[in-house]
């Protein structure tokens, strides 16, 4: 999505960003606080708020449909971000069917990292994955050296050029991914737990998203370079940074496109599988066989759709936008969660959280329903 919004409108929405990275940073510290103080996960938290039966059941109902079928979409737009890398380097692999293949071995290489189930191993992967995307992106962004006065200006005037809502929603989906929530609970239960650990939890969020803010930034500026209306493809991408890389500049973007989206693939289903187990009351062990059977689900089936004969572009950008939509959905029930004395005690939302909580909620929604109007062409 930040190669899109680079090559189709430069700097200009790299506000949006900006406001994700800041959002990000409140509802994420947010849902850590809740994970340390209440030792349960987040759909669990939602589903325990409600004493109806009813009220629960639809909760629940919700929360799955919305993130089951956001994940499955988010997989797909994942995996097809990592075939754009590859293909830009070994060139179409189709097979019988007219399947991808490069969706299937993505899919493949998440599937036995995922079966693995060590949780040391899988961050060890995705630090690393990450670690060589984030060089990739930065150097290239440094050699770059993008106009200072544009970037600036894009960073901190909103602007909203013609044809740029459902990108700018695509960037906060990108950003503010609401399996993210959940998954960011899960894991600061396991890591941290004791109120004493909340300083360090909440720096340790600080500093992840904004390296994953800086990546973003990082790719936009590359894609600005290219000057092109239309990006088909990491070759195009690449295309703008021949005259730093050479020949290089195609490996180089490439790799990086495929580490994101490998990484990307492992955590979506991974978080699939937490969300599901906590309504349900399952397990959320790694190794449980409920749990690996829902991450099975949602990773088979985003390859399955990568893998067909559509865009990869326009696979992201539904993943993306589905993301945004769903983003206002589940930061109503962080508020509501994050307001309770029975679940956070003295640790509840002060009137300044709840201020910002619901500017953000507003925001969300506002953006949430001008991408059902405009993907359904009402206006």
């Amino acid at each position: 999505m930040c190669t899109i919004a680079g090559s189709q409108f430069g700097f200009t929405l790299l506000w949006a960003l900006l406001l994700s990275i800041v959002i990000t940073i409140f509802l994420q510290t947010i849902a850590v606080r809740i994970g340390i103080i209440s030792q349960s996960s987040l759909s669990n938290t939602i589903v325990s708020q409600f004493r109806s039966k009813t009220i629960r059941t639809v909760s629940i109902i919700l929360i799955l449909s919305a993130i089951l079928v956001g994940n499955i979409a988010y997989e797909a737009g994942n995996i097809s971000g990592g075939v754009l890398g590859l293909e830009a380097v070994f060139g179409n692999l189709g097979i019988a069917g007219g399947y991808n293949a490069y969706s299937l071995i993505i899919g493949f290489m998440a599937f036995i990292i995922l079966l693995l189930g060590n949780n040391r191993l899988l961050e060890k992967i995705l630090m690393g994955l990450v670690l060589f995307m984030s060089l990739a992106f930065l150097f290239t962004a440094i050699k770059i050296g993008p106009d200072l006065k544009s970037f600036f200006s894009g960073l901190f005037i909103p602007s909203f050029p013609d044809n740029s809502i459902l990108i700018i929603i695509g960037l906060i989906g990108t950003t503010v991914v609401p399996y993210n929530l959940f998954l960011h609970v899960s894991l600061a239960k396991e890591k941290w737990t004791s109120p004493k650990d909340l300083k360090d939890a909440k720096i340790d969020t600080i500093v992840a998203v904004l390296i994953g803010g800086l990546i973003s930034i990082c790719i936009i500026i590359s894609a600005t370079s290219i000057g092109l209306d239309q990006l088909n493809s990491a070759i195009d991408l690449a295309k703008g940074l021949e005259p730093v890389f050479g020949n290089f500049s195609k490996q180089l973007i490439s790799f990086g496109l495929f580490a994101a989206g490998l990484t990307s693939a492992i955590t979506a289903p991974l978080a699939a599988a937490y969300v599901t187990c906590g309504c349900l009351n399952w397990s959320t062990e790694l190794k449980s066989l409920r749990f690996r059977i829902v991450w099975f689900i949602v990773l088979i089936v985003g390859v399955v759709c990568s893998s067909l004969n559509v865009s990869s572009i326009e696979i992201i950008k539904f993943a993306q936008v589905a993301n945004g939509i769903l983003l206002p959905t589940i930061t109503f029930f962080l508020i509501l969660i994050a307001n309770n004395n029975n679940v956070l005690g003295k640790y509840v939302n002060n009137w300044k959280h709840n201020l910002v909580s619901c500017f953000i909620l507003l925001i969300t929604l506002i953006l949430g329903i001008k991408s059902i109007i405009k993907v359904f062409e009402i206006i």
